[in-house]
């Protein structure tokens, strides 16, 4: 029997934008954090185990309040992703303070995604019951190595009312496979249409019905070998800068366009929310109660839990 897949929760973000630690703010009626819902939906697709990726200066407050708060039969890891925890023969240039990205997130997590397929999630992002349904199911029927998978969702269904956002366009072949990721970082929705903000983009308006990447991917353990290889090339070009990132995004790119890879991209007509700013949360609050009123989930979200 196949092991069950992992979820790997993106959880040591410096949450710059909202201003706190956005990780851990209550949402649901029980206090319950944004990511606890995607651990629910994962768990109830048929995932098997959480793994989160922190920080040390978070490490204590964050397992204080994730052992407390999740059921004890759900197996749980912790990864460190600190500025420092680099392949052998690169270290962090002096000054620098920003993370590595979202690529190094999760190559710092390798040795605790070895034993099967894994999905990786934002730790802010609310992607909904089917979306983790989808990536399950592509697990259950795909088990060809080098095939992986990408949750889209429409552009219009990901857009915060508060700011821009950073979103990754996807291009598909008429199959349905991924063949480009365009990162963009300043997506505004203004009272004439959705705007594209980043300076020499290709795009300066978009319909807000393009199929746009939220993080959550669902991958074969053959991809880490070559994300170890993407990382340690950015490094080499990039290592000494004090701003620029490796994101998951590009390396996915850089692994189509190389031919080592084919994803598969599964269309979910599920609404995000989350918080990239603080006015976020009232609407976040807001339909988190509304899910728990029409019975997707229970108002105490692990009360009564069983994994499926």
């Amino acid at each position: 029997m196949s092991p069950r897949p992992t979820l790997l929760v993106l959880a040591a973000g410096m949450s710059s934008r909202y201003g706190r630690l956005k990780q851990l703010e209550p949402f649901g009626p029980h206090g319950e954090t944004i990511m606890e819902y995607s651990i629910y939906d994962a768990l109830q697709a048929g995932f098997g185990k959480v793994v989160f990726v922190i920080r040390k200066a978070i490490e204590k407050e964050f397992r204080a309040a994730m052992d407390a708060r999740l059921p004890a039969n759900v197996p749980v890891a912790y990864v460190r992703q600190e500025l420092d925890k680099l392949p052998e023969g690169f270290r962090v240039p002096e000054g620098r303070q920003k993370p590595w990205g979202t690529a190094h997130a999760l190559w710092v997590a390798t040795s605790a995604l070895q034993e099967g397929p894994f999905a990786v999630i934002n730790g802010d992002d609310f992607y909904g019951r089917k979306s983790f349904d989808l990536v399950a199911r592509f697990f259950r029927e795909n088990h060809t190595p080098q095939e992986h998978a990408l949750v889209g969702f429409h552009l219009q269904n990901t857009l915060s009312d508060y700011g821009a956002v950073s979103r990754a366009l996807c291009e598909l072949t008429p199959d349905g496979y991924l063949t480009k990721l365009t990162e963009l970082t300043q997506i505004l929705r203004t009272e004439t249409g959705i705007q594209v903000q980043d300076a020499g983009a290709a795009y300066s308006t978009l319909t807000g019905r393009e199929m746009v990447s939220m993080n959550l991917m669902g991958f074969k353990p053959d991809v880490l070998p070559y994300l170890e290889r993407c990382f340690r090339e950015f490094l080499i070009h990039e290592g000494y800068s004090l701003k620029e990132e490796c994101v998951l995004s590009t390396v996915v790119g850089q692994m189509i366009t190389a031919g080592q890879a084919r994803v598969k991209v599964l269309p979910s007509k599920e609404k995000w929310f989350g918080v990239t700013y603080p006015e976020d949360k009232p609407g976040t609050v807001q339909n988190l109660a509304a899910l728990v009123q029409a019975g997707v989930y229970p108002e105490n979200l692990w009360a009564n839990f069983q994994k499926a």
